[in-house]
């Protein structure tokens, strides 16, 4: 067993997934997000299912730059967000699931929690960075504000995970005008989610440009 210091893991880590990675070129503009998502997972099928759309990740850090706020669809997804990063850029994430207001609309009519609190988000941040990580139906209600041009998402990270529409709903995003980034297919998660997010602000400490 190879013996590694606490302050050396990560950077051990990464060396361990340049070297299988191999000869394989990657565009340095979603390297670093691509790198950080299978750091995060142990998962090299990132580097196949990771979409970035036109310009995503300049939209994404330039969104974070200019201090837009992130909305995700879980606690944990929130609690996974560099949040010491994200004041220094003025920024916030937010998570509405477990809102009451959320609940209530949900019930009233017959929608997800997920749902609801997209509605709810549209309202009030609707050029936030949106980091779906667990619920598809949130991403497909996130769809319906964009053609109802209800909302206009500085970026969407769509990253749920599952087995019950997940596939659609992320190529539904995958249709839309806005920046995306999508985990295509059945993987991803709040995890992921994070470590997008993550991922982007490091890129901004470290004076990324696009």
């Amino acid at each position: 067993m190879e013996l590694v210091l606490p302050k050396d893991i990560e950077s051990r880590s990464f060396e361990i997934i340049e070297r299988e990675i191999g000869d394989r070129r990657l565009d340095p503009i979603c390297k670093p997000i691509i790198m950080r998502t299978i750091h995060t997972t142990a998962d090299f099928d990132y580097l196949e299912n990771l979409c970035f759309s036109d310009g995503a990740v300049k939209s994404l850090t330039d969104a974070l730059k200019g201090g837009a706020d992130i909305v995700t669809d879980t606690q944990m997804a929130k609690s996974g967000i560099n949040k010491k990063m994200l004041a220094e850029l003025g920024c916030e994430v937010h998570c509405f699931m477990s809102d009451e207001d959320v609940r209530e609309a949900a019930e009233k009519n017959g929608t997800t929690r997920a749902s609801a609190s997209m509605d709810k988000a549209a309202g009030l941040y609707g050029g936030a960075v949106f980091a779906i990580g667990n619920a598809p139906t949130a991403l497909v209600r996130l769809y319906e504000l964009i053609n109802e041009e209800k909302i206009n998402p500085a970026a969407v990270i769509g990253v749920p995970v599952g087995f019950v529409n997940v596939v659609q709903s992320k190529e539904m995003i995958m249709k839309t005008s806005v920046p995306y980034i999508v985990a295509r297919g059945r993987k991803g998660g709040s995890n992921v989610a994070a470590a997008i997010c993550n991922a982007a602000l490091y890129m901004i400490r470290d004076g990324f440009k696009a």
